[in-house]
């Protein structure tokens, strides 16, 4: 299998926000473009809780990645101006460190004896590897979902670290709401006995708990709207229906989720998992801040923020981060100083529109682009 992720060697220990250190801990990156000679044409993508730092294909790996449509030469981030940068998460399974990871100081899986693990810590990672490849200030810092949440804490720990930002359907903290639906996500996994408080394999896998957990994702990913244009009350064929079970799947919808399930549970660890949930939930930009920041005042946190342009963008119809986040997040950025363009799209995929309205966001990051 071609791959083209790089490896930064984090700074050994690397201090944990809420207690303990890793030692030997790396992050897994991509890059596309060329970083020019002043250095000053990067932008760094911090993507939501279970992408990798594959973005988009390239020379290493020409297979499409997750954003294909919005990176590459001539598009959106258009790669023939622009060095770019896709940090995968530490704490993720797709290459940087985390609770799948082997602890070097037993040689086995950390597991739950992973530190605990914050946004901030993410973000902080991203950091040294920016500043690892001799980037003092980057052009512009992208963040999506929870890459959003995790660019924001990258900003207020780091201030003039970029010179603009484009935030994307994410918040400044997490909400009722959200919070919520990850409990009852996290809750599925860890009642599923195969989970066996952490300690699991591959012949014992927690695979109804990550499935259950996937399907309420999905539903909150998308819009009533689109489940109603999509589905309504259509039902499968007799024959898909299983004749053993009375309440099996019946309905297109259901059936749509299942589906969604079976790729999901086998190519993403049901820990890693665990741990980037919890760091959203904990998440607040106001505590990302250090000694003597107001703490609990996000918008105070968000007007302190240091950077001369900004693109926030929310869509309506989204449930988990909604556009009132949004506006809250370009408010406070206005109130910095920041010439921030605010554009609320009416988008029917919800939550994930992101990645499927390129039409409508790859117009307005590329137009923002040009502007930097």
């Amino acid at each position: 299998m071609p791959d083209a992720r790089q490896y930064f060697d984090l700074p050994s220990p690397f201090e944990m926000k809420r207690g303990g250190a890793l030692v030997g801990a790396r992050l897994a990156y991509e890059t596309w473009g060329t970083l020019d000679p002043a250095r000053d044409n990067a932008i760094v993508i911090l993507t939501g809780l279970s992408p990798s730092a594959h973005a988009a294909s390239n020379s290493a790996d020409p297979t499409p990645g997750w954003w294909e449509d919005m990176l590459g030469p001539g598009k959106p981030i258009d790669t023939n101006r622009w060095f770019v940068i896709c940090v995968n998460t530490l704490g993720s399974c797709k290459g940087s460190t985390g609770p799948a990871s082997i602890d070097p100081a037993t040689g086995k899986p950390y597991r739950l004896g992973f530190p605990e693990l914050t946004l901030d810590d993410a973000a902080n990672a991203a950091h040294a590897l920016v500043r690892s490849l001799g980037i003092e200030r980057l052009a512009c810092l992208l963040g999506n979902s929870m890459g959003g949440m995790c660019a924001l804490g990258y900003l207020v720990q780091h201030p003039g670290s970029a010179r603009t930002h484009i935030s994307i359907s994410t918040a400044p903290q997490a909400q009722p709401f959200a919070i919520a639906i990850r409990s009852l996500q996290r809750e599925a996994i860890r009642l599923d006995p195969h989970w066996n408080n952490g300690d699991y394999d591959d012949s014992h896998y927690p695979e109804t708990g990550m499935s259950i957990a996937r399907k309420l994702g999905v539903i909150t990913y998308r819009s009533a709207m689109e489940w109603e244009g999509r589905f309504a009350r259509i039902r499968l064929d007799a024959e898909a229906r299983p004749d053993d079970d009375p309440f099996g799947v019946e309905f297109q919808v259901e059936s749509y989720l299942a589906g969604h399930a079976r790729r999901f549970v086998r190519s993403f660890d049901p820990n890693c998992y665990l741990y980037l949930s919890r760091a959203s939930d904990w998440f607040d930009v106001a505590e990302c801040a250090g000694p003597g920041a107001r703490h609990g005042d996000a918008a105070a946190t968000l007007a302190n923020i240091q950077v001369e342009q900004a693109l926030v963008i929310g869509v309506s119809t989204d449930i988990l981060f909604p556009l009132s986040q949004q506006q809250e997040i370009a408010t406070g950025l206005r109130a910095g100083g920041a010439r921030v363009d605010f554009v609320p799209l009416d988008s029917p995929q919800g939550h994930d529109a992101f990645l499927v309205d390129i039409p409508r966001f790859g117009a307005a990051i590329g137009t923002f682009l040009a502007t930097v």
